[in-house]
């Protein structure tokens, strides 16, 4: 994972990504016990082209895949060994959740990672059973800080998500 950090460091000092922070199963790993998973989940903020208001994640390709001849393979592209997925922020929730990441070090190599609240909100908000899962580790490792988890759920309207996710896996009947 060393070296596919490295390039993505690089993207960052080189313009083509704007902040990135680790998210989904690798993100979660500094907080739980590791899990098997086959690619790194890399949130990333991007700017629109000059004259545009959307998005794109052109320049990504471009970089990777054009400039630097690394494969892509269906929504990933492999970086050093790793399929990683680009993913921009799909709403104020993802975009907060890159703007407080936690600077960390791996393996000799500066990286941004999601806080568990913000791990968790997320996959809160998606709910797949994958997710469901993940809460439930979160909850299980006690590493969640209760205040900013709930700060950050009402913030973003997740609150009956918390609830109904309460009732249906952690209230004995």
């Amino acid at each position: 994972m060393k070296a596919t950090l490295q390039v993505i460091n690089q993207m960052q000092a080189d313009g083509v990504i704007g902040q990135y922070a680790i998210g989904g199963a690798v993100g979660a790993t500094f907080y739980l016990e590791p899990s098997a998973t086959l690619d790194i989940d890399i949130f990333v903020s991007l700017q629109a082209r000059p004259g545009s208001l959307l998005l794109s994640l052109q320049p990504l390709y471009d970089y990777l895949v054009t400039g630097r001849k690394y494969a892509q393979q269906g929504e990933y592209i492999v970086v050093e060994g790793w399929p990683v997925q680009f993913l921009p922020p799909g709403d104020a929730l993802g975009e907060e959740a890159i703007a407080q990441a936690i600077a960390t070090d791996i393996e000799g190599v500066p990286a941004r990672v999601m806080t568990a609240e913000h791990l968790v909100a997320l996959a809160l908000q998606l709910g797949r059973g994958k997710d469901f899962s993940r809460l439930l580790q979160f909850i299980e490792a006690g590493v969640l800080d209760a205040t900013r988890l709930d700060q950050i759920l009402t913030r973003f309207h997740l609150l009956a998500k918390w609830e109904d996710f309460g009732d249906k896996f952690l209230r004995k009947s």
